[in-house]
């Protein structure tokens, strides 16, 4: 179990957190979330065969980082309530970790930027494990199936995680009113997100997220077409997280969640668990595992730092005129809002109602079918912000699709 801002072994005593300029706000890492087949935000179910292009703008700043607290617990105050504990399964294994130069060099780099206690972290790497099914799982299909919403809509437009999310819902009425009001993000959009990502808590892996992330660091395969990139990206995670764990005295290996190292029940990669998460239920600690409250405050704050527009539609109809349309323009841009309504009507893009009044830019969202034809809406900023969490256009369809399935069961019930 991690405490907000214990004591720790395991960093030099020479300089404090502060000194690094990292805003680290951890919590309880329960260890009871070993539970079943693995999902998260960057690769959430089915969306990278389905991973729109990425768009040519670089992705936005976080507007504000989560503090860290130092609130108190109470003496012998009650332990926190946990959700239900998901069927346990085998955990996944592989191989040790083989020290080699390259990792001796990554430890001596980071422990001096990180101010880590350098035989904390070769111990600890020491125990992780090289996962091949890892390096399987990050690599783009060899034979990829035709992009298709209505096959991808159905695994999550369903009855089972409809009832699920109006469970949750009922459950978590109050978080959620609260954190509509003071993040300005729609109490549905947050249950669609949790809902999307780990079914409210049922799906959050059972990978150990040092040996995902030890594996994606060191191992990452180079037939991958970003292999550079993504492993750079891994290897700074990978860091976040021995910092979170070491900052907490939580243990490293009693840790679970995706392949890709996402946590909790909002899948938040370490990086983001350091910058997003919130005690939103305000009892001294992060749980992201099992504080429903925490995990719907920590979404509202992403939301918020990555721009959410109180108010805003996520998206209008629009009607397109084969021949009349100029595809090429409205498609370039890709998901990033790009027009304003006067522009993007005049390529042939209609739009009515509200949509002709919507104050800021839009973009043409293109849903292939398969082999029928394709979907198209309009998407505004607040969709390119659920896009944020994870690059696909079809996962921003599917959370808001789902949010407003839920929202119609809600609507009918006390």
């Amino acid at each position: 179990m991690i405490k907000t801002h214990p004591k720790s072994s395991h960093r030099k005593p020479s300089q404090g957190m502060a000194s690094m300029g990292l805003a680290l706000v951890v919590g309880a890492l329960t260890a009871w979330a070993a539970a079943i087949t693995p999902v998260h935000a960057q690769t959430a179910p089915g969306a990278e065969p389905q991973q729109a292009k990425r768009p040519t703008k670089p992705k936005a700043q976080p507007a504000q980082t989560a503090q860290a607290k130092t609130p108190q617990r109470k003496k012998n105050a009650a332990p926190k309530k946990q959700a239900p504990r998901p069927a346990r399964q085998a955990a996944v294994t592989g191989m040790p970790l083989a020290s080699t130069a390259q990792t001796q060099a990554w430890v001596q780099d980071a422990v001096q930027r990180l101010q880590l206690d350098p035989i904390w972290v070769q111990n600890t790497l020491a125990q992780a494990q090289r996962l091949p099914s890892v390096e399987r799982l990050v690599l783009p299909p060899s034979s990829p199936t035709a992009k298709n919403w209505a096959a991808y809509r159905a695994r999550f437009i369903e009855p089972i995680r409809i009832q699920a999310g109006l469970r949750f819902w009922q459950n978590n009425r109050n978080a959620l009113e609260r954190a509509e009001r003071e993040y300005g993000v729609p109490a549905s959009v947050i249950v669609g997100i949790i809902g999307v990502e780990t079914l409210y808590g049922q799906n959050t892996g059972n990978f150990r997220i040092l040996d995902a992330l030890a594996t994606l660091a060191f191992h990452f395969p180079s037939a991958h077409p970003r292999a550079a990139a993504r492993q750079a990206f891994f290897q700074s995670e990978l860091e976040q997280f021995l910092l979170l764990t070491s900052r907490s005295g939580a243990n490293p290996l009693n840790v679970r969640g995706s392949y890709a190292g996402a946590m909790g029940l909002p899948q938040f990669m370490p990086s983001s668990w350091a910058k997003f998460a919130v005690d939103f239920d305000g009892d001294g600690r992060i749980d992201l595992f099992g504080s429903p409250t925490d995990a719907i405050g920590s979404v509202a704050n992403y939301f918020k730092a990555f721009d959410w527009r109180p108010g805003m539609p996520t998206h209008y109809p629009v009607t397109l005129t084969p021949g009349q349309s100029n595809m090429d323009s409205l498609l370039a841009p890709d998901i990033l809002p790009t027009f304003s309504v006067t522009s993007f009507v005049s390529q042939g893009a209609a739009l009515s109602g509200a949509a002709l009044q919507h104050p800021g830019p839009l973009a043409l969202i293109e849903l292939l079918n398969g082999p029928d034809a394709p979907s198209y809406v309009a998407g505004t900023e607040n969709f390119y912000a659920i896009t944020r969490y994870n690059w696909s256009s079809y996962y921003a369809m599917a959370v808001i699709e789902l949010a407003e399935a839920v929202a119609r069961e809600m609507q009918g019930k006390p």
